[in-house]
């Protein structure tokens, strides 16, 4: 993995791409054909869910990007979706290449991200080993309780 931008210029690209990405959801919501296609709307809702997520955060770029990658798995479920949808909807040209570009975008953000991976959990203290119940932690100096 090599970084070839800054957090920064990572937001800045980011958000080049959500104006592709827009441009779509516009041409989407405002064609005629949606209104016999409504499953086209998938694409619609998660752009503006994950513009509206991110547009708080352009001036933290750490938080945007972790924003992003929580977003992202949507973004790519529905525009995998709109894949499907698009050609069934219509063959029109303008259905093509809101795919390819819904496609580029997806492939975009990846891009970035992959230059930013998450930060590693946080490690478990050595002297604990997980307990019975969920989020519970056990001291492994003492012996295990029995639970009925």
């Amino acid at each position: 993995m090599t970084i070839l931008m800054t957090p920064e210029q990572a937001v800045e690209r980011c958000q080049l791409i959500f104006a592709h990405a827009w441009m779509v959801r516009t041409f989407v919501k405002h064609s005629e054909t949606v209104e016999d296609f409504p499953e086209l709307m998938q694409i619609v809702r998660n752009v503006f869910d994950a513009s509206r997520a991110l547009e708080s955060k352009v001036s933290e770029p750490q938080e945007y990007l972790t924003t992003l990658r929580k977003k992202i798995g949507k973004l790519r479920a529905a525009a995998d979706q709109f894949r499907t949808d698009a050609p069934v909807a219509s063959t029109h040209t303008n259905f093509q290449q809101a795919v390819i570009s819904m496609d580029a975008c997806i492939a975009e953000w990846d891009a970035v991200l992959e230059m930013f991976p998450p930060p590693a959990p946080r490690a478990m203290p050595a002297n604990f080993r997980p307990g019975s119940k969920l989020d519970s932690v056990s001291d492994v100096t003492q012996p295990p309780t029995k639970e009925h």
